[in-house]
């Protein structure tokens, strides 16, 4: 009986952060909170299901942005990339993504487009050119550059913490299918917006008349900064040898920019996304109740039956069915349901190394949220954003554009894991 009502407050919780008719967080709070009203799991057992190196990750990052962006430095880049360009809006779009990849890459994806869609925007406006191809260019190459490590992407995030996978292995692995998928992207939104691109010549010599140093707020905040991110990534770099988990390490780095620059630890705390921390709360206790009513056991014995417990067409299932359900379900809600259904089946059908799955789920979770609005948190936020300023883009309108890339990528990833992992071996 407690699988029936655990899955029905599960599916009925997943129904209601699709629809986003109430805020995401509240609803996996609430259905967190009534898997242990209805006494599925025990309010100790459900505080052991979540991920606090998860959490503790994400804490410890926002800290070091939040703090990283009081000194104009994201700002620079902008204005930068803009005189690089000479105000030609095609290789600004270039520019921008660039950033945008690696920025998503080395802090976060949903951080790096806060960061740069106000940017953008005064830069379009500067250049009087619609900022939607931007916008859509900018949502892409934040979950692709996001796939590249282990920090850049929730999902990753999330896998990190559940394997003994760590920052190099997820760069080895995932980096060099995330650079190919980079390009092929470019390539082809340069034939969808490349004619579409046109600015004034005089609007042009405006912006090179821009002086990116005065966007710079506090040269002694960004030395310090940019001192503790490098120390933090060495950190991360290091972990599996230093015995350290990831989120000491964020939150080691966290405390250590608070300690160096000495602002108001409140005004720090305020930059960190709590809502998004109390979502993979809700989440994970949600989760929880599956795994402890036998749900996920179950799932994992079929999805056994399926495949025959072979690894490569479990491969090719997860890639696939991690693409297309992320590119309409958050991914975050997704992974956080895959992560112990893959333990499971490792468990049950004695697959042996079982990282070719987890790359899978990576690779399917962290690009397949770019097929739709929906798909991840960063694309929810840039059309937020978009909105807010009168440029509002539409769900079909994106989709055209961004769900054929979409499966593009995956087409690639499909490639790439088949060969690294099941004939270069």
């Amino acid at each position: 009986m407690d699988a029936y009502i655990a899955g029905a407050v599960f599916l009925i919780t997943y129904a209601f952060i699709i629809s986003e008719k109430l805020n995401r967080t509240v609803v996996a709070l609430m259905g967190g909170m009534l898997v242990i009203f209805l006494g599925i799991l025990e309010q100790e057992k459900a505080i052991e299901m979540i991920d606090f190196n998860t959490l503790g990750l994400l804490t410890g990052m926002m800290i070091i942005v939040g703090i990283t962006k009081k000194t104009g430095v994201f700002e620079y880049l902008a204005i930068k990339s803009a005189k690089w360009a000479g105000g030609d809006p095609w290789r600004l779009m270039t520019a921008l993504a660039l950033i945008t990849a690696v920025g998503s890459a080395l802090l976060d994806n949903v951080t790096t487009v806060l960061l740069i869609v106000p940017v953008t925007f005064s830069i379009t406006e500067e250049l009087e050119i619609n900022p939607m191809p931007f916008l859509v260019t900018e949502i892409l190459v934040s979950n692709i550059g996001g796939t590249a490590t282990l920090i850049g992407d929730p999902p990753n995030i999330m896998i990190g913490s559940q394997t003994h996978l760590g920052f190099m292995d997820f760069l080895v692995n995932l980096a060099p299918v995330a650079i190919v998928v980079y390009l092929l992207t470019m390539i082809a939104l340069k034939f969808i917006y490349g004619k579409r691109l046109h600015v004034k010549e005089e609007l042009k010599q405006k912006v090179m008349g821009f002086d990116e140093l005065s966007a710079i707020k506090d040269w002694v905040l960004l030395k310090k900064c940019l001192f503790v991110l490098g120390l933090t990534i060495l950190g991360f770099i290091l972990h599996q040898f230093i015995h350290m988990e990831s989120a000491t390490i964020a939150l080691g780095g966290g405390v250590l920019l608070m300690l160096l620059t000495r602002i108001d630890p409140e005004r720090v705390l305020h930059q960190v996304e709590w809502p998004v921390i109390f979502f993979f709360i809700g989440l994970f206790i949600l989760v929880g109740g599956l795994e402890e009513t036998g749900i996920i056991h179950g799932l994992a014995e079929k999805a056994l039956d399926i495949t025959g417990g072979a690894l490569l067409p479990t491969s090719m299932i997860i890639l696939w069915l991690s693409a297309i359900a992320s590119a309409f379900v958050d991914n975050i809600p997704f992974v956080a349901t895959m992560i112990p259904l893959l333990h499971t089946m490792s468990e049950l059908g004695g697959l042996g190394n079982i990282d070719p799955l987890w790359w899978s789920l990576a690779l399917g979770a962290c690009l397949g949220g770019n097929g739709t609005l929906i798909g991840a948190s960063a694309n929810v936020i840039v059309a937020g954003m978009a909105e807010g300023r009168k440029y509002p883009i539409s769900f079909l309108g994106y989709m055209k554009v961004a769900f054929p890339l979409m499966i593009m990528s995956i087409i690639v990833s499909t490639g790439y894991v088949y060969l690294r992992y099941f004939v270069l071996v």
